[in-house]
Formats: structure tokens, C-alpha cells, sequence
């Protein structure tokens, strides 16, 4: 079938993902969400598949790709129902790799990127403090430049990737303004400690401490005090990604219900049979494809350099919403089974809640569109 969105090599893509999910991730989902950890081996070979750097440049270990193969890449691994691993992948790629390739100078791009895309390297991007969420702007963590180091001092949380990952792109408060800045954790004076959370529990997040940690004055991404525009750009990949994997975890769930209708009977017939379960069925379907297709244009429209801050506000905030619905209604289609944890439409059920959460929550994508919409604020890219 032809497609607006996708070339037959974007196809064969997918295919090349899927049977990467199935061997390579499938299989060890259950172990990992038990053991709190993914085995590091499986971004090892992501790398050497060529999956992790996308859209990095070809002379740093990347493809150089165009951004349709993240959202086939993306919606295919929440399609697996492995959310842990997708939020892993995510962060790693969408948010770290993101800003090195965006800010990152040739010495580090050599030194943390390269690495990055072959999967010898985990990162992890560090906005959120316990006092700072969506609030950016008063995050306390602070960097004194002292001759060829910043001494960074502060605390971190919530951070996906930061304890088992390898380096951090955090944001902290310079003489300038907020700035970012690339910290080993095997450099003194940064502890992590992860968090024991409700769902994606085989996905590292941890809170992290930094107690007068030298870093390089090299470790700078960009400039100096631009930080904050930094981060406003690169949180719209941010939404995006979450919307590309929110789409393929409602198919997953909306999968893994029609194949149980149709094997459980009750009253003599499949319950696929039933009218109530039959329109639920439509309507969860409607809504799936509506917003699958806003987000192929959007991720189109993207890939060709659009800066499209209200459509993925807009993509944020409905994907999450509708994604928590679905997996919700279809879990009441299994029954007393739905809460069984043998059964995937439990984990979905407690990994999809935070997905309003992280990345902006659906307030704060509601303020965005309203100051577009109403004061008509136009936001434009930070980097140059």
C-alpha cells in the first residue's frame, strides 16, 4: 500500500526493527523489568544495527537519516509494549545524542557522540531538580568557573539513564545564565541513587548529586547562558518522540484486546461477538488512526525543518491523554485477566500513567498552545 509518509526503504526499515524487537528485545523484557535493568549489550548491538544514530552525521558513527525513520523506529518499539526500553532508547538518542549533535563542539561530539551512536556510551539528559520541574528557569544546580573548570554543585531528579548510564548533559546556573554542560559520572563528586518507581521499572531513573564536581570548561554545549533556548528548542523532538512511541503502545494495546476477544467466550461466543465490546472496538480504532496520522504530518513537516512548537504541544498533550485511555479501556475488555500481570495489558497499564508526566505535562503543554493561540507568542529556534 502506498503511503504520503513512507518510502519503501522506510518500510524496510520497519521490518528491520521488528525483527530486531523480536530477537533481540522480546525476549528479555520480562527478566529486565524483574531485575530493574536492561542489559547494556542489547544498545550495543543497536549500535552496530545502526539504530542509534539515525539522524547523527555519517562522520560521527551515524546515518544521517531523515527524521521519518525515528518515527518508524519509534512507534515500532511502543508497538513491542517494551515502554522501558523505549524510554531508554529514547533518552539516550532523543535527548543526550540530541544536544551533542546539536551543541556539541568537534571534541565532544568525538569524545561523547561518536561513542553514543555505536552504543558504547549511555547518556542521559539532567533539566529536572527537586525543586525545578517544569519550572526551568529556577533550577539551583550551579557551575563557578574556576580557570579551566566549572565546580558544579547541585542535585538532579527523576533522570532516566543516570544510574547505570555512562555521562550527563545537565543543565546548570552560570554567571551568564543557564547553561549545559557534559559530566562523566565517574567524575568526583557525582553520586546517583535510583528510584523505585510504579511502572517502567525496567528503565534506569535516579536522582543525581553533584558536590563540587570539576568539569572542563570544554564540556560547554554551545554557548555560555543560552542553555534555556537550548532546552526550549530540543524539547519539541522530546514531545515528538513520546508521541511516536505513545502511538505505537496504543496499537499494542488495542492488539493484544482484539486477539483476546476473540479467544475468550462467554455465553456460548467469542466475545467479539458483543456489541458494547464491538463499538468500543470502533471507537478506540477511530481515535488511534486520527492521531497517528496528525503525527505522521507532523513528523513530516519536521523532517523538513518546520519548527512546529504547537503541533507537538498539541501531540504531547492528546497522545498521552488518549494513550492512558486506550490502554485503559482495553484492559477492561480482559477483565479480572487485565489485572493479572502475566497478562503485557497490566504492565502497559502501569507503564503508560506517567506518560502526561515526563516531557512536559499536559498543563504546561495546555499553557503552550494557549499563549500561541491567545497571545500569539511565536517561539523560533535557538541554534544557529
Amino acid at each position: 500500500m502506498s503511503s504520503l509518509f513512507f518510502t519503501e526503504e522506510h518500510e524496510l526499515f520497519r521490518a528491520s526493527i521488528q525483527d530486531f524487537l523480536k530477537q533481540e528485545v522480546l525476549p528479555y523484557t520480562n527478566d529486565w523489568e524483574e531485575e530493574g535493568q536492561i542489559d547494556r549489550t542489547v544498545m550495543k548491538k543497536m549500535g552496530e544495527m545502526g539504530f542509534l544514530g539515525l539522524d547523527t552525521p555519517e562522520q560521527y558513527g551515524g546515518m544521517g537519516t531523515d527524521f521519518m525513520y525515528t518515527c518508524v523506529l519509534l512507534e515500532e518499539i511502543g508497538k513491542s509494549g517494551a515502554l522501558g526500553f523505549a524510554t531508554m532508547v529514547a533518552s539516550h538518542v532523543y535527548l543526550a545524542m540530541n544536544y551533542l549533535n546539536k551543541g556539541g563542539s568537534e571534541a565532544l561530539k568525538q569524545k561523547y557522540l561518536v561513542p553514543s551512536a555505536s552504543g558504547d556510551l549511555i547518556g542521559a539528559l539532567a533539566m529536572t531538580e527537586p525543586f525545578a520541574g517544569s519550572d526551568l528557569k529556577n533550577i539551583r544546580t550551579t557551575a563557578v568557573k574556576e580557570g579551566d573548570y566549572y565546580i558544579v554543585n547541585g542535585s538532579k531528579t527523576f533522570i532516566t539513564n543516570a544510574h547505570y548510564g555512562d555521562y550527563i548533559v545537565a543543565a546548570v546556573k552560570t554567571e551568564t545564565g543557564i547553561s549545559l554542560l557534559v559530566i562523566d559520572n565517574e567524575m568526583e563528586g557525582v553520586t546517583t541513587s535510583k528510584l523505585d518507581k510504579m511502572g517502567l521499572r525496567s528503565s534506569d531513573t535516579a536522582e543525581i548529586s553533584f558536590d563540587n564536581v570539576k568539569v572542563p570548561v570544554e564540556n560547554l554545549l554551545g554557548e555560555e547562558g543560552k542553555g534555556f533556548y537550548y532546552m526550549m528548542e530540543s524539547l519539541q523532538t522530546e514531545r515528538l518522540t513520546v508521541s511516536q512511541i505513545s502511538i505505537g503502545a496504543m496499537q499494542c494495546a488495542y492488539d493484544l484486546t482484539l486477539q483476546y476477544i476473540s479467544e475468550r467466550e462467554a455465553f456460548g461466543r467469542s466475545i467479539n461477538k458483543f456489541q458494547v465490546l464491538r463499538h468500543k472496538v470502533a471507537d478506540i480504532a477511530t481515535e488511534i488512526e486520527a492521531w497517528k496520522q496528525f503525527v505522521y504530518v507532523t513528523s513530516a513537516r519536521f523532517a523538513q525543518g518546520d519548527f512546529v512548537v504547537k503541533e507537538c504541544s498539541m501531540l504531547k498533550l492528546k497522545t498521552s491523554d488518549l494513550l492512558n485511555d486506550v490502554v485503559y479501556d482495553c484492559l477492561q475488555m480482559f477483565g479480572g485477566y487485565g489485572f493479572m500481570e502475566e497478562y503485557p495489558i497490566a504492565r502497559l497499564y502501569r507503564d503508560v500513567r506517567v506518560i502526561p508526566i515526563f516531557a512536559g505535562t499536559s498543563e504546561i503543554m495546555k499553557e503552550i498552545i494557549a499563549k500561541i493561540e491567545i497571545e500569539k507568542v511565536e517561539y523560533k529556534p535557538a541554534y544557529k
